[in-house]
């Protein structure tokens, strides 16, 4: 497994941590007769989290919709590998500043987008 795998495992393990998050507050907030257990829906949800490579960006998907992208080059003008960006639209980041960094420890995540 590469050093770079990790950090990308890390970061989809925090879009999953994040989403629990909401299952877990959500299903609270319902009526018991409501009340489904999240448990389901989260395992479904970190399952539908892809990878899609390719020569600039990491596209993650969650369930086919552009989640964020990650700058997967040296080459960049204006960021630098690993950085994390906002999805513009299912096929193109928004290169207007990243959200983090995945080799950063300290970022935050929302399952939501980037």
């Amino acid at each position: 497994m590469k050093e770079n795998d990790l950090f990308l495992d890390n970061y989809l393990r925090k879009i999953t941590e994040d989403f629990k998050g909401f299952a877990e507050s959500s299903s609270k907030a319902v009526s018991k007769e409501w009340y489904s257990d999240p448990a389901p829906r989260i395992k479904e949800f970190a399952n539908e989290l892809e990878l899609k490579f390719g020569n600039k960006y990491i596209k993650i998907l969650s369930g086919g919709s552009a989640h964020s992208f990650i700058v997967n080059t040296d080459k960049d003008s204006k960021f630098k590998k690993g950085d994390i960006l906002m999805a513009a639209s299912w096929s193109t980041p928004a290169r207007n500043f990243p959200r983090g960094n995945i080799f950063d420890t300290d970022y935050n995540v929302r399952w939501t987008g980037a």
